[in-house]
């Protein structure tokens, strides 16, 4: 099942990391945002993070969350 994706994230980087970041994602054939995933799972993966577990579970009931928001 695809993972849904509705949160939004907007940083404020140099010219540089933007234009790195818009490379990266050309050479893999991927779109800067999907660049973006790609790079944060393999650092969490790297580093010994887990992914955060959804806010909802299966029966639409909150669960109670802690994690960085």
């Amino acid at each position: 099942m695809k993972q849904l994706k509705d949160e939004t994230l907007s940083i404020r980087t140099s010219a540089n990391i933007k234009l790195l970041l818009k490379r990266a994602a050309v050479k893999e054939h991927r779109s800067v945002a999907s660049m973006v995933e790609v790079l944060v799972l393999a650092y969490a993966k790297q580093h010994g993070l887990e992914e955060a577990q959804s806010a909802e579970d299966n029966t639409g009931e909150r669960q109670e969350h802690h994690g960085i928001d």
